[in-house]
């Protein structure tokens, strides 16, 4: 994977090694996100023209990132930036949680807390590429062809979380998001898949996920904080109908009290409940 990407001249310092300058340069790049997980760096020649600085400085400089575990070296030479973001949550347990469908409540309260905020923050920091991918992908989403296909739209969906979460340019959101990816993918499914029996959600879905992107070109942190809130109590109230008894009982979950509107989940400020 390559980016264009421009790397600063490195000024010798005064107290510190050459190499330490350069491996600090680098590792910031990295906690900034500008350099993500998979990129590429240049050559050792290309790369120590664009930092103005030897190739033995340099090297030296990536063997640092390479033992701090942020850089991997490559097959035929180079170096790729490592995943620092790796899965907080075990495949045994997504597959522990795939087969109790009554933990979706579980993981949508999970996703209630960490979208909102991720929508909020990306509003006050998204960049314009940012903003432009967000639209891709919700035009992507827009341009299927033939029969709904959960599993292609929950890939797109999950895509586009893990994107808010991006622009919200917030190191930690973005290591506990990608951390569960897996999980939300399978929450994502299961939510697509129980709501695809009315044809009419799959374009609200669609407008849901454009009306947070709209926020977020806005500037409007509040409006985004909303959207995404309203989204996510769409799917929760819209899984509940599907999966009620024929008795009228709601299905059976976990014994601790659900969260409610009232408790702060319908305003721009609280945290997103369950929905009635």
């Amino acid at each position: 994977m390559t980016r264009t990407l421009s790397f600063q001249a490195v000024v010798q310092p005064r107290r510190t090694r050459l190499s330490d300058a350069i491996a600090e340069q680098i590792e910031g790049m990295i906690a900034r996100g500008e350099l993500r997980p998979g990129f590429s760096l240049p050559s050792e020649r290309d790369l120590s023209k664009q930092l103005d600085v030897s190739r033995p400085s340099l090297r030296e400089a990536l063997l640092i990132l390479e033992s701090r575990g942020l850089l991997q070296a490559r097959r035929g030479g180079g170096y790729d930036v490592t995943d620092v973001t790796g899965p907080i949550i075990t495949d045994p347990l997504v597959h522990l949680l795939q087969r109790h469908p009554s933990t979706a409540d579980d993981i949508l309260e999970l996703r209630h807390g960490l979208e909102c905020i991720a929508a909020q923050f990306a509003a006050l920091r998204a960049t314009d590429a940012d903003i432009r991918k967000l639209g891709s992908l919700v035009a992507s989403m827009r341009k299927r062809k033939g029969e709904f296909d959960p599993f292609e739209d929950a890939d797109r969906d999950a895509d586009f979380h893990m994107s808010v979460a991006e622009a919200s340019h917030n190191l930690a959101l973005v290591h506990v998001t990608r951390g569960l990816f897996n999980l939300m993918r399978i929450n994502m499914l299961r939510s697509r898949e129980a709501l695809y029996h009315q044809q009419d959600n799959v374009a609200l879905l669609d407008e849901q996920h454009a009306e947070i992107v709209k926020a977020i070109a806005a500037r409007d942190p509040v409006g985004a904080r909303k959207a995404a809130n309203l989204h996510l109590c769409f799917v929760q109230a819209s899984l509940r109908e599907v999966t009620e008894k024929p008795s009228g009982k709601a299905a059976v979950r976990s014994k601790r009290r659900p969260a409610t509107q009232k408790e702060g989940a319908g305003d721009s400020d609280g945290v997103a409940g369950d929905v009635p």
